[in-house]
């Protein structure tokens, strides 16, 4: 599913710390990776997951966009 709607090199990360969540993702088309959201195997992620992340009503992970500060190719 993360393939077939253009996602890339997708990692997780785990802040020990602050037991925060942090992931990573590229994607090739914002509208395309979208449409991942509704889902089957999408929503049963979000609905396993729910427990350990904070979510939204529907499940969804909350997220925060993070200001780059610097990035290097």
């Amino acid at each position: 599913m993360i393939h077939a709607h253009g996602g890339r090199n997708y990692s997780i990360y785990l802040d020990k710390k602050t037991n925060v969540l942090y992931g990573y993702l590229e994607v090739e088309d914002e509208e395309l990776w979208a449409r991942s959201a509704d889902t089957e195997i999408n929503r049963k992620w979000w609905d396993y997951m729910a427990d350990i992340m904070e979510t939204n009503p529907d499940n969804s992970p909350v997220s925060v966009d993070l200001d780059l500060v610097f990035h290097l190719d």
